[in-house]
């Protein structure tokens, strides 16, 4: 009987140990790892194929620059008259680019481009050594739409009083005053003489007697850069 009991005792220990050990045992997964791994490999892929920079794409142009060298000259034709004596140092005045310029071949200033200057100095008639002085330069052009401002040599006209006349020109980056031409003594033949490469301006001016100088609307001046402009 004792051998029965201990017998029905053993069984049911090793019943329970089955049943503890299947409880604790981690149940089989049901998904499919290959699934699994292909979700992420395409996630990876698609990440790799839409996260690529495109280097063509990104790389920003470089903007083309022009340089017009210094020496370059401007000619304008004047939007208003100037004179000696109703203009004023400090007085703006409009103007015209009058002739296409140039580089390597490339227009850079449009014909008929916008400008601008100042009068850098003005006196009238018996203020001026006696006589009547006015003086001009450029500040300004436009180019591809855009006001560019210029560094540019004066453009200089004075009249000697007592009949003497004679017009001046401060020419190239340095400055220097060239005269182009005189009328002495006042006779109505004389003419104006030009100094050979003092790149004069080319309006005139008119005088009447001893009047003041007066440069009217139209006229044509010419101006040379004293610094470079860079273009873009």
């Amino acid at each position: 009987m004792k051998t029965a009991r201990l017998s029905y005792i053993l069984a049911l220990l090793a019943l329970s140990f089955l049943l503890a050990c299947n409880k604790s045992t981690p149940a089989a997964p049901t998904d499919n790892p290959s699934s699994a791994t292909g979700g992420s490999s395409g996630g990876t892929g698609g990440g790799g194929g839409g996260g690529t920079p495109d280097k063509g794409a990104e790389a920003k142009a470089v903007p083309q620059t022009i340089t017009i060298p210094e020496g370059t000259d401007i000619t304008v034709r004047l939007g208003e008259t100037l004179s000696s004596k109703n203009s004023h140092a400090g007085d703006s005045f409009s103007a015209t680019v009058a002739e296409p310029v140039s580089v390597g071949g490339k227009t850079v200033i449009e014909q008929g481009a916008h400008a601008r200057g100042t009068v850098v100095d003005a006196k009238g008639m018996g203020h001026f050594k006696g006589g009547a002085l006015l003086e001009v330069r450029l500040n300004s052009v436009s180019i591809n739409d855009k006001e560019t401002t210029i560094h540019t040599s004066m453009v200089a006209r004075s009249l000697k009083g007592k009949g003497k006349r004679s017009t001046g020109f401060i020419a190239g980056g340095a400055g220097a005053g060239a005269l182009i031409g005189a009328l002495a003594g006042g006779g109505k033949g004389a003419g104006i003489g030009a100094l050979a490469g003092g790149g004069a301006g080319t309006a005139g001016a008119a005088f009447t007697g001893n009047k003041d100088i007066v440069l009217p609307a139209e006229s044509a001046l010419n101006f040379r850069l004293k610094q470079p402009v860079v273009v873009q």
